[in-house]
């Protein structure tokens, strides 16, 4: 189980897909937070339309990276939205229980988001085993509870960047689909024109990952022509804001395109020529198997700053390139100037490419469902 964002459903599914290739009659079931259950439902669908989809009440923990502790305790409205959903967990936590000991899996695999916690919990008064899996490069607040009761840990970075028990954990890196691969030049041209893209244009494409994001879909609107001039456009901009930037963009053609959510990622990510996005776990190891020239656009405010920890790691090796929102938001020139640099230096930018190509992990969604397997029968 997992949040419904695409970071946690995908490599969910990748993982289903190597346990059903070594367990063919296994009886697999998704569960996932009930706000998110309709991209949930579409990802997993797409891989087996006969898996059950459960879902569970869940409550969020609010916390901000750019604000300080005294700040959010006397943030009224913050306060108490955490103090309803700390009733919400309790919800979910009851609602785990029952549902577990209805269907009493073998084990529970839990891919991360806050809507793991009352499921781990509930798998913890069972003894059912629990394995987790964690993506970010700083390890969220649900992961750090249930690794004090996980069977097996798998995470997405090396375990430099954990604190969980080392007997028990693997750095397995991030479950991705196998399509995740990289692209050659007829394989790239043949993507482009599966999208209606012109096959002889550079293609940049910008997500925000499977939510979308609010200030890189402003800044892409605002710079349109811009980014125009150097090639096509395709803007994966999320359910959220898709209305309002259909009615203030052009018409989709083959020099650009909006879509609120792309199913099948890999195609359209393997047509870029530059990817946009931000710096979440999934995304990243998805386009470094891709070996995409990419611009990280990491998202300050989240808990922990994992996205600005996750686009460190790879900016440290000059794997990728980086881009501060808050410059950005205050330039947005700043992110044509950005592509168009990567399209002038093509030399560095395919060495760049090629190094953020070393951190993928390609077995990784194997070595998950083996230490999945292997905890069912511990």
């Amino acid at each position: 189980m997992g949040g419904g964002s695409g970071g946690h459903v995908t490599p969910v599914v990748a993982v289903l897909k190597e346990i059903r290739a070594q367990k063919p009659r296994a009886e697999l079931r998704f569960w996932c937070d009930t706000k998110f259950a309709p991209q949930a439902k579409a990802t997993v669908a797409a891989f087996d339309p006969t898996i059950l989809i459960h879902t569970i009440v869940a409550g969020k923990f609010r916390r901000y990276h750019h604000l300080t502790v005294f700040q959010q305790l006397t943030w009224p409205s913050l306060v108490l939205q955490n103090l309803r959903d700390a009733v919400f967990v309790v919800v979910g936590f009851i609602q785990s229980f029952f549902k577990l000991i209805i269907w009493r899996p073998d084990v529970v695999f839990t891919k991360g988001g806050y809507v793991c916690l009352p499921v781990g919990l509930a798998a913890r008064i069972l003894h059912i085993p629990l394995v987790i899996h964690d993506s970010d490069a700083h390890p969220g607040l649900t992961n750090r509870v249930l690794s004090k009761w996980a069977t097996a840990i798998g995470t997405g970075a090396p375990l430099e960047y954990y604190s969980y028990p080392v007997e028990k954990t693997k750095y397995v890196g991030i479950p991705i689909a196998a399509e995740f691969r990289p692209f050659s030049t007829s394989d790239q041209k043949a993507a482009k024109r599966e999208w209606g893209i012109e096959a002889t244009r550079p293609l940049i494409v910008v997500t925000g990952g499977g939510l979308g994001a609010t200030r890189i879909n402003e800044v892409v609107a605002k710079t349109l022509h811009s980014l125009q001039q150097l090639g096509s456009v395709v803007l994966v901009a999320g359910a959220g804001q898709y209305d309002e930037l259909r009615s203030l963009m052009p018409a989709d053609s083959e020099h650009f395109q909006l879509y609120p959510f792309v199913t099948n990622m890999h195609s359209l990510l393997g047509a870029a020529d530059v990817v946009v996005t931000r710096a979440g776990a999934t995304t990243i190891l998805e386009l470094a198997a891709l070996e995409k020239p990419t611009i990280l656009i990491p998202n300050a405010k989240l808990t922990g700053g994992h996205q600005l920890k996750n686009a460190a790691v790879y900016e440290q090796a000059k794997a990728v390139t980086v881009l501060d929102e808050d410059l950005l938001l205050n330039d947005p020139t700043l992110l044509a100037k950005e592509i168009a640099r990567l399209f002038s230096e093509s030399t560095e930018t395919k060495a760049m490419a090629h190094r953020f190509q070393s951190f993928s992990k390609p077995d990784a969604a194997k070595d998950m469902a083996a230490m999945i397997l292997r905890a069912q029968r511990s």
